[in-house]
């Protein structure tokens, strides 16, 4: 089974990132190492290129004399499998919300898939200057960022008037959305954070 069937390290491998890397970040060469730990040059070697299963004692001294705490060395070693989800540009599921029969386009950038969804992010499209909008009133916390165009956005009583690169963030429960597109095509990305129930 090669390493990409399999993307956990075998424990040697990861001693021997772990040492490698502790070494050339304190510049240290093997030479040097092998002689403060009282460990041969190719001893040394072996670890650090996964060929040799050390005892304590030996991993001990070599970590010793990196200036590694043994008790460091393992830290990151039994840490649970992260999950990632990428979703490459234009390939965002396409989904409808109150805004898609006014003519915007809802990409979902990330779907949760577990009991409870704590945030969902778009990539929100528009393009026809003479549309009119819904507002919008919605459970939980939501960020917003232009990428592209210029747009009056309403929260509550308030207009923001916005540019690429501005962001502006709110409570979703107050009534809030495009007053007025001032610049087309928009595109804005909407990050939406529900609160702990």
């Amino acid at each position: 089974m090669s390493d990409a069937d399999n993307p956990k390290l075998k424990l040697e491998q990861y001693i021997a990132m772990r040492v490698k890397s502790k070494r050339t970040e304190q510049s240290l060469k093997i030479t040097d190492v092998a002689r403060i730990a009282g460990l041969s040059q190719g001893m040394v070697s072996k670890i650090e290129n996964a060929q040799v299963s050390t005892s304590l004692d030996t991993l001990s001294r070599l970590c010793d004399a990196i200036g590694l705490p043994i008790s460091q060395l393992f830290t990151d070693y039994d840490r649970p499998e992260g999950t990632a989800q990428l979703t490459k540009a234009g390939e965002g599921m396409e989904v409808v919300r109150r805004g898609t029969e006014k003519g915007h386009t809802y990409q979902l950038l990330s779907y949760h898939r577990g009991k409870k969804k704590s945030y969902e992010p778009f990539l929100i499209t528009m393009d026809d200057a003479s549309e009119v909008f819904p507002t919008f009133s919605h459970p939980g916390q939501e960020f917003i960022y232009l990428l592209q165009g210029q747009i009056r956005y309403r929260h509550g009583n308030h207009l923001y008037d916005m540019g690429p690169g501005d962001a502006l963030s709110f409570d979703a429960e107050i009534p809030h959305g495009p007053e007025e597109l001032l610049e087309v095509p928009i595109q804005l990305l909407s990050i939406i954070h529900y609160d702990d129930q």
